[in-house]
């Protein structure tokens, strides 16, 4: 049989809403060999410029899900199968939010309603459930909700990025592996049916005009094929070079410097003529991608508006009944102390200050007081180009505590002779333990500046608020790992409770995402709770004093160390066993085995 005769695979377009789903799609795929998948990650407005840049004529069918699945159906001549979302995908997670201690309402399309009525009348649940029958309603119903003393959304994607946006959490259903085989297998039998069109695409449909950018295509053996502006020889030398690079059916993103200007970089393979070739776009950088300066970046909003949406702080709603003080903060002119634990955050929050601002337009300017070497502190006090020379921008000081006496006397002098408060937005952050006085150089600044102090809570002084920021971070972990956790066991929460999160937040994000990797259930274990745990305290009571000279030791095991710490903690509470067992989140039974088999070994 000739290849022209050969009957024709299908190939499949699948667009998931969520880098989740984009993983299980991955898994999913394995198990249909007869067919060809692309599969992109993109949502709403998103979806359609993934459209726009592909050749739709290579393509049977498009997989996608709720309102993206709608929206590409009016924008596209080929099939679109919607992706499920089962009763099953509802409850679990219904089941997830349990956890979460505020009031919440199930929020969406009739596909995510019916089903979740359904649930409430076969389990006798009572959910607040509310029907959307536009993508345009969803602000006003989401609004009216927070007005009325809700705090999260179940949601479909379209939701949850608009909950998120008005500042509500938000829990996302995701689809189960039995859903994805479902809209796949809808596919293959509609793309059997469907009469294949494949057509030359254009450079003009390839090439998005009145760009900023440098639009370039390069043919399969490197030469010229197209460009739309003047391009500097070492630039053209650098796509040459990540020509062979990019993957097949994805993108490959780079940087390239040329006489001072930065080029954020997007390749992608096109079909053209049927021929393959290689299209560039190289968009010049405002915000320098290489520090000059040690201890000193400069940041954009839309950075900004990207690290902190991503951060614990945001997915989590870890701000808590901060919000409001910190919004209304936002607005002020003032400078502004923040002050905490390690780990609470300061740097998220001092961002979000600067996003809520009315300077968000102009850079935020960071100087880490620890990293900035002398070469730094030249530059901030003494260059004519010194963002503290400059107007309109917010610049944040952090770790304030460790900046030397000396540097600290010069800042405040140029701060105050210079009238630097009246002409940008200063923000400094210094770590101190809960109610610890600040030390006197934070003092200084404090009360010279007029600062309005912010202190961030540590996580134990919220710690009846673990299951919610846990369960919440949990279900932003599932998008991201594309797993399906529901629920901790009982005991697991108890154990994140009540132990002491000397690094808060940092350290308890780095465990969940510890947790959730290691997952291979529904649930979170006790027993991986207990083990890592464990392991934090390990790391934290083997690290060093640096007035102890350090010896030799021959290695242990991890049960020695444990039982070493266990006898430690027993010596420390004055031979309480229970209240040892408490300070170290294990059971009495756990404690009295692993002490008996220290007696054992002694023998």
């Amino acid at each position: 049989m000739t290849e022209q005769n050969a009957p024709a695979r299908s190939r499949i377009l699948a667009i998931a809403p969520y880098e989740g789903m984009n993983t299980a799609m991955q898994h999913a795929i394995e198990a249909y060999p007869e067919a060809d998948f692309d599969i992109y990650t993109a949502d709403l407005e998103a979806a359609l410029d993934i459209l726009n840049e592909l050749n739709l004529q290579l393509y049977d069918c498009i997989i996608s899900r709720g309102g993206t699945a709608e929206l590409l159906r009016k924008k596209t001549a080929l099939p679109v199968v919607e992706i499920p979302i089962s009763i099953y995908d509802i409850l679990r997670t219904i089941k997830l939010a349990e956890n979460y201690s505020k009031r919440y309402a199930v929020v969406g399309f009739r596909s995510i309603t019916e089903p979740a009525h359904t649930l409430a009348a076969l389990l006798g649940m009572q959910p607040d459930i509310f029907t959307i029958s536009a993508a345009e309603e969803a602000p006003a119903v989401l609004e009216k909700l927070r007005q009325n003393g809700y705090h999260m959304a179940v949601c479909d994607m379209i939701v949850h990025t608009t909950a998120r946006q008005l500042g509500l959490d938000a829990f996302l259903i995701t689809s189960g592996v039995e859903s994805l085989h479902s809209a796949i297998d809808q596919a293959l039998s509609l793309s059997s049916w469907f009469v294949r069109l494949r057509r030359e695409n254009t450079l003009l449909k390839s090439v998005t005009e009145g760009q900023e950018a440098i639009v370039v295509v390069l043919s399969a053996d490197g030469s010229l094929y197209y460009h739309n502006s003047d391009l500097p020889d070492s630039l053209l030398d650098k796509l040459r070079v990540h020509r062979t690079e990019i993957p097949r059916n994805g993108t490959l993103r780079f940087y390239h410097s040329d006489a001072g200007t930065f080029f954020h970089v997007t390749a992608k393979a096109i079909l053209l003529d049927r021929a393959e070739r290689t299209l560039f776009y190289c968009v010049p950088s405002r915000i320098p991608l290489h520090r000059r300066n040690a201890g000193i970046r400069a940041l954009s909003k839309g950075e900004c508006e990207f690290l902190f949406s991503t951060s614990f702080y945001s997915l989590s709603g870890a701000m808590g009944s901060l919000g409001n003080e910190i919004k209304s903060l936002a607005r002020l002119r003032q400078p502004i102390l923040i002050l905490g634990e390690s780990g609470t955050g300061k740097e998220q929050i001092a961002r979000y200050l600067y996003l809520h601002s009315a300077l968000s337009n102009h850079p935020l300017v960071v100087v880490d007081c620890a990293e900035a070497s002398e070469k730094s502190w030249s530059f901030l006090l003494e260059h004519y180009n010194s963002p503290l020379s400059d107007s309109g921008n917010t610049v944040y000081f952090q770790n304030l505590e460790q900046i030397a006496e000396d540097k600290s006397k010069a800042l405040l002098s140029a701060i105050t002779d210079t009238g630097l408060a009246r002409r940008v937005r200063l923000l400094f952050s210094a770590t101190v333990a809960d109610e610890a006085p600040v030390s006197d150089i934070v003092r200084r600044f404090s009360e010279r500046l007029g600062c309005m102090t912010l202190r961030l809570p540590s996580l134990r002084q919220r710690s009846d608020e673990i299951p919610s920021l846990a369960s919440l971070y949990l279900n932003n972990l599932n998008l991201e790992l594309g797993k399906q956790i529901s629920a901790f066991e009982p005991r697991a929460l108890e154990l994140l409770r009540s132990y002491s999160w000397p690094n808060n937040y940092t350290q308890f994000k780095n465990l969940l995402c510890s947790l959730a990797a290691l997952s291979d259930s529904a649930y979170i274990r006790n027993s991986s709770v207990l083990d890592l745990l464990a392991r934090e305290r390990l790391l934290r009571a083997s690290e060093p004093s640096p007035t102890r000279t350090m010896t030799p030791e021959p290695p242990k095991t991890l049960d020695t160390r444990i039982r070493e710490m266990i006898r430690q903690t027993v010596k420390a509470n004055g031979g309480n066993r229970a209240a040892a067992a408490r300070e170290l989140g294990i059971s009495r039974t756990t404690l009295w085995r692993y002490l008996s088999q220290s007696t054992f070994d002694t023998l």
